[in-house]
């Protein structure tokens, strides 16, 4: 691959970077300088180089807790053949989230559930807010500490998780729901 020029001897002082391109001695398109290819070849190139897919994955919780979904991320992936790039997994909800955690003890999970509960309680003497019952404050408290989106190296086209580790939808509410996961991945 050829280099971008940082200068050119014959450019003014202070426009060191800019003027070959501005100058017309090189092509004003930079990948198509840095490819050295006609355009439409470009495009092609540019295309079967860089992939990416979308979609929702829809899950049914039943329980305020820790749902892994790790193996419908993977099924996923691999319907999307990429080998290198990176997977972007966001909840499109306010009261449930996203974690990536041990995968092996329960006891983690069930700690973890605890430990929110104490510092989120459903108690209605602290909120204001309670248009869906009194677990609807603390819900939104547990989805903000800690996180909706998760990004995933795809390395040899499978995720880049450690041997102990999975993807976790966190639902924080008691009741039932119907939760959105939209999935991206871009990649090669």
């Amino acid at each position: 691959m050829r280099t971008l020029p940082i200068s050119d001897p014959g450019d003014p002082p202070g426009r060191c970077g800019e003027a070959p391109f501005a100058s017309g001695r090189y092509p004003t398109d930079v990948r198509s300088y840095i490819l050295g290819t006609p355009m439409k070849v470009q495009a092609n190139f540019l295309e079967n180089l860089v992939k990416q897919a979308s979609d929702f994955l829809v899950k049914r919780t039943v329980r305020r807790g820790l749902l892994e979904i790790t193996s419908d991320v993977r099924a996923w992936l691999d319907d999307q053949s990429i080998t290198s790039g990176l997977v972007t997994i966001f909840c499109t909800h306010t009261s449930a989230s996203l974690l990536i955690q041990e995968n092996a003890a329960p006891e983690v999970r069930s700690d973890l559930e605890a430990f929110f509960d104490k510092i989120a309680p459903e108690d209605p003497a602290l909120y204001d807010h309670d248009d869906e019952g009194p677990d609807d404050m603390p819900a939104h408290l547990k989805a903000a500490l800690t996180q909706v989106q998760l990004s995933i190296p795809v390395i040899d086209g499978r995720l880049a998780l450690g041997t102990w580790q999975g993807i976790y939808l966190f639902e924080h509410r008691r009741r039932p729901h119907e939760r959105r996961i939209a999935l991206h991945v871009l990649g090669e």
